[in-house]
């Protein structure tokens, strides 16, 4: 693929979030200017945007965040299972760490800075569980899927009853489990954000060992590649990523799925590009996912989950009719 095509790929999709970042700002009943922003940031205070940059600007930037973790994790899934279906949401890893999550919420809030670490736990404690329900002298991708789904619906049930069981009276908890970004803070951005970051570097610094992984495995090792440690360190990765985002966001299903898939019909496949291309990708994703649910049933909102479920769903079911054609059963 020609270089000048991934530039450009690139520099639509930045100038298309930075557009979507403006729209998103704006949309409600408070409404500023492009200039009218920027004075307010940086030159002189305006009550408008003073408000707007307590109430908007965390949930934008936990959307854009949480979007760019979670389509890197998807990205790092798929390299590690070679299997095109592979999402944090599906097989369950998002699940395992909303669990986990909640009940930090809920019961230990003084340990809220490392709920993502606990999120962490129960993201590979659900990625173990599916991994090896599947096994069978290899991964089969439907399989995978089925495993995946029935682990998901464990702990989405878990967590259902919890909510249920305490009235969600615990209302950091029902955000979780909701998916609901609405009253998100700074205090959510700052703990999401250090994390991610620290993932997003693992996930470049594993970019050759993605590609590697494309190989066969007995390639790989001719090459002098340890298969099994590198599917372990990536997947470490992408459970790191997916369980972090999932901490402050909730479960999001099929982001890991989409945009890994459109990334590589626009930029390719070699993950030295892949990678930071999804990161700019998965934030436009969930921050257009976002916008879209704070506008539709205006002034009500439609979770951005509920959003990505709509759209996902038919993408996936597509994507599973082909996997049975192209990678078996």
């Amino acid at each position: 693929m020609k270089n000048s095509r991934k530039i450009l790929a690139f520099l639509l999709t930045a100038a298309a979030l930075l557009g979507l970042f403006l729209a998103a700002v704006n949309t409600g009943s408070l409404k500023v200017t492009p200039s009218e922003l920027f004075s307010g940031l940086f030159v002189a205070y305006n009550p408008t945007v003073a408000t707007i940059y307590n109430l908007r600007f965390p949930r934008i930037f936990i959307a854009l965040l949480g979007g760019a973790a979670m389509a890197v994790s998807g990205v790092l899934l798929q390299a590690v299972m070679k299997n095109p279906l592979a999402d944090p949401g599906i097989i369950g890893i998002s699940s395992g760490a909303s669990l986990a999550a909640v009940l930090v919420t809920a019961f230990l809030p003084q340990l809220f800075f490392f709920t993502p670490l606990f999120a962490f736990a129960g993201g590979l404690l659900a990625f173990v569980l599916v991994y090896s329900l599947s096994w069978r002298g290899g991964l089969s991708p439907v399989r995978l899927i089925l495993v995946g789904v029935a682990v998901n619906a464990v702990f989405t049930g878990l967590m259902s009853a919890f909510n249920s069981a305490t009235g969600s009276n615990y209302s950091g908890a029902a955000s979780i489990v909701n998916a609901n970004i609405t009253m998100k803070t700074w205090d959510d951005f700052s703990t999401l954000l250090w994390y991610t970051l620290a993932g997003l570097v693992l996930s470049a610094l594993a970019a050759r060992q993605c590609n590697l992984l494309a190989l066969e495995d007995a390639t790989a090792r001719s090459l002098g590649v340890n298969v099994t440690q590198s599917r372990l360190m990536v997947s470490m990765i992408g459970v790191l990523l997916a369980s972090i985002s999932t901490a402050i966001i909730g479960p999001i299903s099929f982001l890991g799925l989409i945009v890994p898939h459109i990334a590589r019909l626009l930029v390719g496949s070699d993950h030295r590009v892949l990678l930071p291309y999804a990161v700019i990708l998965g934030a436009f994703t969930l921050l257009l996912a976002d916008t879209l649910g704070r506008t539709i049933a205006a002034p009500y909102e439609i979770n951005a989950s509920v959003i990505m479920n709509v759209v996902g769903g038919p993408f996936f079911i597509l994507l599973l009719r082909r996997s049975g054609k192209t990678y078996g059963t």
